[in-house]
């Protein structure tokens, strides 16, 4: 079946998620710079978690471009990341708020660490679909940076038991790591038309 109806829809959860976390920036009543001050936990919450949903948006964009097709095991797995996906405004608010108290950054981490397995499950329900040697699967690779990331969000959830600024911090750096632009698929697919305009 075709991807174009399970690109739209994730597109428009992840654009609902978004607004769902900005909504939790509450306008102070006061007009000075300690009300703003207040806001500091949670506009940076809402900063990072704003960067990993863009970066999400952005694998799982270029992912569905270099797949040609879905079927009903790509729809669940896609549908289990979203899940996870959608808790990320609860938490980062409950985080913000509470000024990333132990149980929340712990509970942040959780989600970031279960979107990340929902993810590879997604890249490999899309593998298996396509073919061990399709563009996709060359695309993905070993994905040896998913790995690491979800290694440190592991790390990370420990540690929050006894520092939580260092957990979130932890949080940061994979964020800041996803960052830089991954052009795995880019390359597959920019080798892949080239090879088409020289046969």
């Amino acid at each position: 079946m075709g991807k174009g109806r399970l690109e739209a829809f994730s597109d428009g959860v992840l654009a609902i998620i978004i607004t769902i976390m900005v909504l939790e920036l509450k306008v102070p009543h006061d007009a000075g710079w300690e009300a703003l001050r207040h806001l500091g936990p949670v506009f940076l919450s809402y900063v990072l978690s704003f960067i990993y949903v863009g970066i999400y948006w952005n694998n799982h964009h270029h992912m569905m471009h270099a797949a040609k097709s879905v079927n009903g095991a790509i729809l669940w797995a896609n549908l289990f990341l979203l899940f996870w996906l959608s808790l990320v405004p609860f938490v980062t608010a409950w985080m913000g708020e509470n000024h990333f108290a132990r149980l929340p950054v712990i509970c942040y981490g959780v989600i970031l660490i279960m979107s990340s397995i929902a993810y590879w499950i997604l890249a490999q329900t899309l593998i298996k679909h396509h073919g061990e040697h399709s563009v996709l699967a060359r695309a993905v690779g070993s994905d040896t940076k998913g790995k690491i990331s979800t290694g440190i969000y592991a790390a990370a959830i420990a540690v929050a038991f006894v520092y939580s600024w260092v957990a979130f911090a932890l949080y940061a750096v994979v964020a800041l790591m996803w960052l830089v632009p991954d052009k795995r698929i880019e390359r597959i697919l920019g080798e892949g038309s080239e090879g088409r305009h020289l046969s």
